[in-house]
């Protein structure tokens, strides 16, 4: 049996001897703090929440490489605030639900906390440094994925739908909302203006760069307040991913070895397993080189995304992604 079966032989395994592997969260004892994994605002030094238990020190799991394509291009689109159950098998988000039987599906993957910028933080630094709510001023010194892609030599950007003017500073402004862009949170790209300015950027700068062939090696792609599913229907985030995921799957940079992940920041409940309790939510892996209408049951959250890219460009897992393997059962 090859390493990449036997990984998925066993998550299976662990589901069908632990059925009730994911719980709600609702009632947890305070905890000790633990020790910090990088930085960010001083810890409590009293009871803490049980968010904190994430930034207790972590055990590296072995590398997770083998079987991962080295990815040309990454997608990464953050959508808002749905269990698993409101959008998969929902009629009003046909779109999705297609996607969803055409590729990969992760069907029980986790947000790792509440409410939503600590689950942006750790997609983007496997880390929530200890923060608990959508605060615009908890800015955070610690290496993060644009560091690790630019040391690489490849090219990133995040494309924020609403953001007025490239790298704008603002706590909101119309449908764009701070707490859903992680790379201003990180002090070495926040206190950069140049940096900031060439990375951070309106959405309407994607289609620029689509069609002129400059999409970067990582693109982050969050929607607006609308579009993401926070303030409207389902159906309007079903519809907004129907006009921008086909220009995606359309393009050089996605068919010639590139991937799309598609995921929620947070479900509504406490559902999760080990260190994450941000329920339930459902996550898509588009690839060509990814399998085809496949649904996978192992546990998994933002940390494992984190370390499936890390993996295959062959960077350091940061923070919680040294403890979460890679979603190799994704890729053929």
């Amino acid at each position: 049996m090859s390493r990449k079966n036997a990984l998925i032989a066993l998550g299976a395994g662990l589901l069908l001897a632990a059925p009730a592997a994911f719980v709600v969260a609702a009632h947890r004892p305070p905890v000790p703090a633990r020790a910090s994994l990088g930085g960010g605002p001083p810890e409590p030094t009293g009871p803490v929440d049980w968010n904190l238990l994430r930034r207790a020190p972590v055990r590296p799991s072995p590398t997770s490489s083998i079987g991962l394509p080295d990815f040309s291009h990454v997608f990464l689109v953050v959508m808002e605030n749905r269990e698993y159950g409101a959008v998969i098998g929902n009629p009003a988000a046909p779109y999705i639900n297609s996607l969803a039987r055409s590729y990969a599906l992760a069907s029980n993957y986790f947000g790792v906390s509440h409410p939503s910028l600590p689950n942006y933080l750790a997609l983007a630094a496997g880390d929530t440094f200890g923060i608990q709510s959508d605060c615009t001023t908890c800015f955070v010194s610690a290496p993060n994925i644009a560091d690790q892609v630019e040391a690489s030599g490849r090219s990133w950007r995040a494309y924020m739908e609403g953001m007025p003017s490239a790298c704008y500073l603002g706590g909101s402004a119309g449908g764009y909302a701070q707490k859903h862009n992680p790379f201003v949170y990180f002090t070495d790209i926040r206190n950069d203006p140049a940096r900031c300015a060439a990375h951070v950027v309106p959405f309407s700068a994607f289609s620029s760069d689509l069609s002129s062939g400059t999409l970067p090696n990582y693109a982050w792609i969050t929607p607006n307040l609308c579009n993401d599913m926070h303030d409207c229907a389902t159906s309007v985030g079903d519809s907004w991913l129907a006009t921008v995921v086909p220009q995606i799957l359309g393009s050089a940079a996605w068919r010639d070895g590139g991937v799309l992940f598609i995921t929620w920041d947070e479900g509504s409940s406490s559902a999760g397993y080990a260190d994450s309790w941000g329920g339930r939510v459902a996550t898509l892996v588009i690839s060509p080189s990814g399998r085809t209408g496949f649904q996978s049951s192992v546990l998994e959250s933002h940390d494992n995304l984190l370390r499936t890219i890390e993996d295959a460009w062959h960077l350091a897992p940061l923070g919680h992604a040294a403890s979460h393997p890679a979603m190799l059962e994704a890729f053929r």
